[in-house]
């Protein structure tokens, strides 16, 4: 808000310097279309993602064109990650504009900019967590995880967080340094060796743990929720690139949601076209029948079910991941996608 204001008051100084009477209305206006005008001043948009199933309308927006056709004939490029946190930092150095991504890495950047940096504006898919025990690891509960190794992606990432608050408040453990922080390739390999008892994965990764390394599933993750479901993938993007281009956000988010309609409505057409993405991107086939058990785990969804970011924002804060609570009522924005929901 503040660089539009001293956008504002350059404008009048120079108007006023060449003998221009600038009325009320006419200051207004200029405000008013301040944000769109700007539009023509981009030059690129950037669009961040992750190569996964849960990612999957990035992925076949990306794959199809149809993000670079909405935002012609503005430059469309994009970048793909494995970790929330280097896709924050992106954010933040301005090296992506937009990005699909965790809620728990979303918040925490959202903190750490001391609410400044980060607004979600769409939800992209729910639930498709499960909890993956090894054959021989003797788990057939969640109550055994008790004492257990159990790997997550990442340390704070969103599983992570989920893994240890359970540990933590359901089954009283103290000390989670059990709670390993192994990469998702990596986790199948391990669970066949016996050297991690559990994964905390979440999907393509938790059905690739069954098919790989006869992993038995003990446990989803949303029963554990008092809403029965939890976000996994929503969008974000700065209040600056919010706020002075709407009309892209806007353009971009009809893709998402035409996407969303095609995962909701054709299940096993999207998947084929997800599965043939995915390898183009990574070079790297899903096992037969885990892309088409995946998609039964998981939500797709243009909701970003806003409680998440609560509950947490709770979670951290109980695990000493943050000082204190954030206050996550700034944090939400679906002003755009609640207008484009209501035209349809």
């Amino acid at each position: 808000m503040k660089h539009l204001i001293d956008g504002i008051a350059s404008r009048l100084a120079t108007e006023f310097q060449h003998g221009l009477v600038i009325t009320v209305t006419t200051a207004l206006a200029f405000f008013a279309i301040s944000s769109t005008a700007r539009a023509g001043d981009l030059k690129e948009v950037r669009l961040g993602y992750f190569p996964n199933l849960t990612h999957a309308q990035a992925v076949l927006g990306v794959a199809s064109g149809d993000f670079e056709k909405a935002v012609a004939p503005v430059k469309f490029t994009t970048k793909t990650f494995n970790a929330g946190p280097s896709a924050i930092e992106a954010i933040f150095a301005g090296e992506i504009d937009v990005q699909y991504i965790g809620p728990s890495p979303a918040l925490n950047g959202f903190a750490k900019s001391r609410g400044e940096g980060v607004r979600v504006i769409s939800g992209a898919s729910a639930n498709g967590v499960l909890i993956v025990a090894g054959a021989n690891s003797g788990i057939n509960s969640l109550a055994d995880l008790k004492g257990k190794r159990v790997a997550t992606p990442q340390l704070a990432n969103t599983q992570d967080v989920a893994a240890r608050h359970y540990l933590r408040t359901k089954l009283g453990q103290e000390n989670l340094d059990n709670v390993l922080p192994v990469p998702n390739a990596e986790q199948s390999a391990l669970l066949s060796r016996g050297q991690i008892d559990a994964s905390w994965a979440v999907e393509p990764w938790a059905s690739r743990l069954v098919a790989e390394a006869g992993g038995r599933i003990i446990g989803r993750e949303e029963e554990l929720w008092p809403q029965g479901q939890f976000s996994t993938t929503i969008i974000i993007t700065t209040p600056k690139f919010l706020n002075e281009h709407p009309e892209v956000i806007e353009k971009l988010l009809k893709v998402h949601m035409d996407w969303t309609k095609q995962l909701q409505d054709k299940p096993d057409e999207s998947v084929a076209k997800l599965e043939e993405a995915l390898f183009t991107l990574t070079n790297k086939k899903l096992p037969p029948g885990v892309g088409a058990a995946a998609f039964k785990n998981i939500v797709f969804t243009n909701d970003p079910l806003a409680f998440t970011f609560d509950v947490f924002s709770q979670w951290s804060f109980d695990l000493g991941f943050s000082k204190t609570k954030t206050n996550v009522s700034k944090l939400v924005d679906t002003t755009i996608l609640d207008r484009l929901r209501a035209s349809k």
